[in-house]
């Protein structure tokens, strides 16, 4: 997508975070340093970004700040969730908003076929009802959901990487974005011929 916007492209770096691994197999323990590393990281990319010159017309990210703050209050005990609201909000007061938000749905057990086949070693020992609980989560965050449009992506049957034909609809859905909120689902592309989905 960054590509064919021709816009600067801005991934997470959870490679980077040192507290990952130790997280994941001790999420009481580690959720703190883990979060807090998460937080500050994200505030430096986008600083990055924001250099004279560097800035490009357009930025593409797989992450928003907001996640950062589901992630804490579903690992953070009330004490060090209370902590962590504190250094957020500083952060996210500095940081600009998305102008579009992208929100990729799938069920646990295809998160879970998705987790096996990237190969990453630590992310295998994530429990099912953790999946549940995050995508409860996240559907919980985003029903009411107003800092910037949403399309809701239903990933279930989804693959624009080995699919051209699936990007290229999801294209065109996003050219003819309308409103604040819109749903892309291939099936509903399928059901009215492969038309237009504006929300």
């Amino acid at each position: 997508m960054a590509a064919h916007l021709r816009a600067e492209l801005m991934l997470e770096r959870a490679d980077e975070n040192p507290y990952l691994e130790r997280f994941y197999a001790d999420v009481p323990g580690y959720a703190f340093q883990t979060q807090v590393f998460f937080l500050f990281q994200r505030m430096r990319q986008v600083r990055e970004l924001a250099q004279p010159g560097l800035l490009a017309p357009a930025v593409v990210s797989d992450f928003m700040l907001a996640k950062d703050a589901l992630f804490a209050r579903m690992n953070l005990s009330d004490e060090e969730y209370h902590l962590y609201q504190q250094m957020y909000a500083q952060v996210s007061a500095q940081l600009p908003q998305p102008d579009l938000v992208i929100w990729l749905q799938a069920t646990p057990p295809t998160l879970i076929q998705r987790i096996k086949q990237r190969g990453i070693a630590m992310e295998q020992r994530i429990a099912p009802e953790y999946l549940q609980k995050l995508c409860d989560a996240y559907a919980d965050y985003f029903q009411s959901f107003d800092g910037a449009p949403l399309m809701v992506v239903n990933s279930e049957n989804f693959n624009p990487i080995a699919e051209e034909s699936d990007f290229q609809m999801f294209l065109e859905s996003l050219r003819d974005l309308r409103g604040s909120r819109v749903v892309f689902d291939l099936r509903s592309c399928a059901a009215r011929d492969e038309s237009k989905i504006k929300g």
